[in-house]
């Protein structure tokens, strides 16, 4: 088993993380304003990904994946929606669900509301103001920035270039303008507010994190991860309120870069977004996660058609492979004998055995595996499995070894999907007449009844692939 490392952002140091105790990852989720876009995505897609792969290091890792869903940006938009902003936020949250669903990867093993951790929020809030690092104003509660000496520790910013930003709180209720809101006291037009010590009123958005994390992983967990967008204010003013008030906290500080428009970060306050559910519809679930791990996940990531297209060709390529080399449970269906050179009795070759010829199908597996260990380093990763590709193709080892090395390597990164490139097309009779009728129709030039058949297969849950040797129908994203 090997040691994983990761960048710590706190430190800046590579850090070995610990197998001896439970690997606590908490990551910071949506706040359900809106869809989530593909940028939302990222983190959700590393940082599944990398519990999966310290699982199969023989670590044991919990993932816990919190939902905003409370918050000031909500009110407005369910105002702008004409509806309740609980009803909204619910909605919200079923459509991320339904979209990171989509993706393949399961769920995170716990996904926290912020509506469900009121107690454990205003107890944290309590310990805090017991302790003198927060105070009562109005009935809004604030966090005394200046009472806890290790502040900036994370963002290493001055404290002229600290702007607390819309989540602050009210100025004027605020004993330092650096001071940020625990506790938000009920304004009219919000209809939605909870009983606290000091009154009606909401978490603000840094407390919710920190109570969930606690609430899930305890006072003390391995990793804490998120966007590095969310490095200030928001992980900034979590480490502070959770190591004022006596807990630990997150031991190593994980970020993720952002996902770019034209160089510019992915956001739905800039208006410049795409939502996955869109992506997921046009390209496929395979393309989307192959495009949010085929760059390193500490730097941003360029996204646009460009890309994308990149991604699409890059799992199709991997199907193609699969089909030339079915696998099945992980296994080649192919027998022993064409696994070691077929009949001719001279038994593998020096290329075979992964000789000096060149590097073998374990060899391709393992340096997979080294990658994901040195910093989650996908890109590298993905570089050997398409070396093992080519490889095969050349004949420098077998194609039925390399399919099984590759169908590990895939499933470690959530492509796993794609060695069974055509599952289920056979079965879906509808489909496959459907498929005949779009044939004749083109055949007989009729391309808009061949157009509409191919809709009807698209709703059926099927995509209608064109090539040389004929059409054939690929499972949609």
């Amino acid at each position: 088993m090997r040691e994983v490392r990761i960048k710590d952002t706190l430190t800046g140091d590579v850090v070995t993380v610990d197998r001896s105790a439970e690997v606590g990852i908490y990551a910071c989720g949506p706040t359900v304003y809106s869809r989530i876009h593909i940028g939302n995505a990222r983190p959700f897609v590393v940082f599944s990904l990398l519990a999966r792969f310290l699982r199969s290091e023989g670590y044991r890792a919990k993932l816990v994946v919190n939902v905003t869903d409370i918050n000031d940006k909500i009110y407005v938009a369910a105002r702008q929606a004409g509806e309740e902003s609980a009803a909204f936020a619910e909605r919200m949250t079923r459509a991320y669900f339904e979209d990171t669903e989509r993706l393949g990867l399961g769920r995170p093993d716990a996904e926290p509301l912020a509506t469900e951790t009121i107690s454990q929020i205003t107890k944290l809030i309590s310990d805090l103001i017991e302790a003198e690092h927060a105070y009562e104003s109005s009935g809004d509660i604030y966090f005394r920035v200046r009472s806890f000496a290790a502040y900036g520790k994370l963002s290493n910013r001055r404290t002229e270039d600290m702007d607390q930003g819309e989540e602050a709180g009210s100025a004027s209720l605020k004993e330092d303008s650096l001071d940020f809101a625990l506790w938000k006291a009920h304004k009219p037009g919000e209809d939605t507010f909870w009983d606290s010590p000091w009154g009606a009123g909401r978490p603000g958005w840094h407390i919710e994190c920190s109570a969930m994390a606690e609430a899930e992983l305890g006072p003390s967990f391995a990793i804490h991860g998120g966007g590095s967008d969310l490095v200030f204010p928001h992980h900034e003013n979590e480490i502070a309120q959770s190591e004022a008030a006596g807990r630990p906290f997150a031991r190593a500080w994980m970020h993720n870069g952002m996902v770019e428009t034209d160089a510019e970060k992915m956001s739905k306050s800039e208006g410049n977004i795409f939502q996955l559910s869109e992506a997921l519809d046009q390209y496929g679930s395979e393309a989307v996660v192959a495009y949010l791990i085929s760059g390193h996940y500490r730097q941003p990531l360029a996204f646009g058609p460009q890309q994308m297209e990149e991604a699409v060709a890059q799992v199709e390529r991997l199907r193609n492979f699969f089909r030339e080399h079915p696998v099945r449970g992980g296994e080649s269906e192919e027998s022993p004998s064409e696994l070691v050179g077929g009949d001719s009795g001279e038994g593998p070759s020096e290329q075979q055995r992964g000789g000096s010829a060149g590097p073998s199908p374990e060899s391709r597996r393992e340096a997979f595996r080294d990658a994901l260990a040195d910093d989650f380093n996908t890109p590298r990763a993905m570089a050997e499995a398409f070396e093992l590709v080519g490889d095969a193709n050349r004949q420098d080892v077998p194609g039925p070894q390399a399919a099984e090395a590759l169908a590990e390597m895939l499933d470690l990164v959530g492509l796993g999907s794609l060695t069974q490139p055509d599952q289920g097309a056979e079965g879906d009779d509808e489909a496959q007449k459907l498929l005949e009728k779009r044939q004749e129709a083109r055949a007989a030039k009729d391309f808009g009844r061949a157009d509409e058949i191919r809709d009807r297969l698209e709703e059926l849950g099927w995509e209608v692939r064109d090539s040389a040797e004929g059409a054939r129908l690929v499972p949609k994203g």
